[in-house]
């Protein structure tokens, strides 16, 4: 059957500029669109083999209007978009025209995608959005504008019909961030299949399957787009899933289970952590004796005074997670909808028909008696998946941010006391998030000394691929060799730490013996490296004279700060001790001029 693909779209947008009016300008902007819209499709490259992040693209345009160059962002901490269409480009960068679905500020302190553009020659360069996080908003317009380079800003220096849809494309690819920005929640969808009477499953529970094998090759593919998946203790207990995305290779999200009085079985899929980690969020207090047991098999228990999904929801906001899709029964996804987190909605509906006056349907009690509360969905899309029909839409419409989230210098304009960036405590943990310069996953490669030879020095792509790869280090072992290569040679920095943490756990014989001995020493000597070559993190470093440095990871409690203060902190200890040793230089290099004049 040939494949049926609708869409619907009515959310409006807010633009505040001029219209075209003539032929040429048309043509300008229909050119400045598809190009937009390519940039946007582009920056989705890696979906489902990384760990959702801030998707950019950018398509460098020669002014005949043919593609010189092409670039995406791979992972966090990998090569910025700009750089590698720069590079693909090479000579035809020179006046050409650089589209970006989105601002740069894939890693705040660093401008290697700004830098990148004006070294190269660009002569405009025209943006999808804004960067939605404060931080990074508007900073890299204002540097490109100040390098003497044409900035046009979707919805802002010119508006049409056409650019208002590839505006919306830049808004859709990035809808996870944006939630993030203004919301301060994960992005997050809800998914079922249904049959065509509305049930999840027959009155005895059973619901394997329901939608069709290329329907849940889908739901596979939306798995690996999401940092964690959640259920219930229902979900569990009938259906003892593995929520693994099963595609062989790429990002496998964390399984979440939400219960909160933890009647679970003691024996169940999702308590297998020796390929991706499980947590269980519960309420405070309860069944200490199965928390035990589950501590025993790897899994990580979380507790809430309070388990609803609004509060499990901020915190995975503050674990950084930027995208979850809820595959959980009708209780819990009503209790989700009525606090508001969920997002979209995807829904597979087969061709077939069960009944039972108890069979369960996708959504619970929602309080509803007219049906004028209904909940309308925006955005729709039909598309037909082999014999089933997948429609989905957004509860929620992606934030609109000209209104939403003010600029650093709109903010200042308002209140001229307020400077969001002093404080006497700094937070860093994603590299986009403010100071994310500071993480061990930041893009910036170092030279280092491996092995026992110090002349033998090599190229690390990150702090976290020599981190990693010194878990191996001199094990006289060919598999812990090959690990070190497999890590050095990691396209990004998650994948050398999903290497070397799970060698780590598997095969712990392959591991050094005085790693836990000399693992902060490895971590500050990478650190200084890096501070050492790059003279801009150095000043950013130290900028903060006078703050406590947190890593504000609320689950690493060693390296991090943990979610309530209880971590140990060292990665912030260590840039600490770093600030205080480029101080102490400087203080001494100060008191040697002075004594010289």
């Amino acid at each position: 059957m040939a494949a049926l693909s609708l869409r619907l779209c009515s959310s409006p947008l807010i633009c505040r500029a001029t219209l075209a009016n003539d032929d040429n300008g048309r043509n300008h902007h229909a050119t400045d669109a598809s190009f937009i819209r390519r940039a946007a499709d582009l920056s989705e490259m890696s979906a489902g083999l990384t760990s959702p992040h801030p998707n950019f693209g950018c398509v460098i345009a020669t002014s005949s209007g043919k593609v010189a160059g092409e670039g995406y962002l791979y992972a966090q901490g990998t090569k910025p978009a700009e750089a590698l269409a720069v590079e693909a480009a090479g000579e035809f960068c020179r006046g050409s025209t650089a589209y970006l679905n989105m601002e740069p500020g894939d890693c705040h302190g660093d401008h290697t995608a700004v830098s990148a553009l004006v070294q190269a020659g660009v002569g405009r360069v025209v943006v999808g959005i804004r960067h939605p996080l404060q931080h990074l908003r508007g900073s890299a317009i204002r540097e490109l504008r100040s390098n003497g380079i044409e900035v046009n800003v979707l919805g802002e220096d010119f508006q049409s019909k056409v650019l208002e849809d590839a505006r919306k494309s830049c808004l859709l690819v990035n809808a996870p961030l944006i939630h993030r920005a203004c919301s301060r929640v994960p992005f997050s969808v809800l998914k079922y299949a249904m049959t065509l009477d509305g049930k999840i499953a027959a009155s005895s529970g059973h619901a394997a399957w329901i939608s069709s094998k290329l329907s849940r090759t889908r739901v596979f593919e939306l798995r690996g787009r999401s940092d964690a998946v959640i259920v219930g203790g229902n979900t569990v207990r009938q259906d003892d899933p593995r929520l693994t995305a099963r595609h062989g290779q790429g990002h496998t999200p964390t399984r979440i289970v939400m219960s909160q009085s933890l009647d679970l079985p003691e024996k169940a899929n999702l308590w297998d952590v020796s390929e991706v980690s499980t947590i269980v969020a519960t309420q405070r207090g309860a069944r200490k004796s199965y928390q035990k047991f589950l501590a025993s098999k790897g899994v990580e228990v979380v507790e809430f005074d309070m388990l609803n999904p609004r509060e499990v929801m901020e915190y995975f906001h503050l674990r950084g997670y930027l995208s979850i899709l809820w595959e959980c029964g009708g209780t819990l996804a009503a209790s989700a909808i009525a606090s508001s987190v969920i997002h979209k909605v995807v829904a597979f509906i087969a061709p077939k028909i069960i009944g039972g006056s108890k069979a369960p349907s996708p959504v619970g009690e929602l309080g509803m008696v007219e049906m004028t509360q209904a909940l309308n969905l925006i955005d729709v899309c039909y598309e037909q998946v082999g014999p089933d029909m997948l429609v989905s839409g957004f509860l929620q419409p992606v934030p609109d941010l000209l209104p939403v989230i003010p600029s650093e210098d709109a903010t200042f304009e308002i209140d001229p006391s307020v400077n969001p960036f002093e404080s006497s405590i700094i937070f860093f943990y994603k590299t986009w998030d403010l100071y994310g310069s500071f993480s061990n996953f930041s893009p910036h490669p170092i030279r280092m000394p491996f092995g026992g030879e110090n002349d033998d020095y090599r190229t690390w792509s990150s702090v976290e691929h020599y981190y990693q790869a010194n878990k191996f280090v001199g094990v006289e072992n060919p598999l812990a060799h090959d690990c070190v290569e497999k890590i050095r040679t990691a396209k990004s920095p998650e994948e050398a730490a999903l290497i070397g943490r799970s060698k780590q756990r598997q095969q712990p014989e392959l591991v050094r013996s005085d790693w836990e001995d000399v693992k902060i020493e490895v971590m500050y000597m990478a650190l200084k490296c890096k501070f050492s070559t790059y003279p801009h993190l150095k000043t950013m470093l130290l900028s903060t004279a006078g703050s406590v440095l947190v890593e504000a990871s609320p689950h690493d409690l060693f390296w991090g700060g943990g979610r309530e203060g209880e971590g140990l902190n060292y990665l912030g200890r260590l840039l600490m001790q770093l600030r205080s040793e480029y101080l102490g230089e400087s203080s001494v290099s100060a008191k040697n001029t002075s004594l010289a004049l």
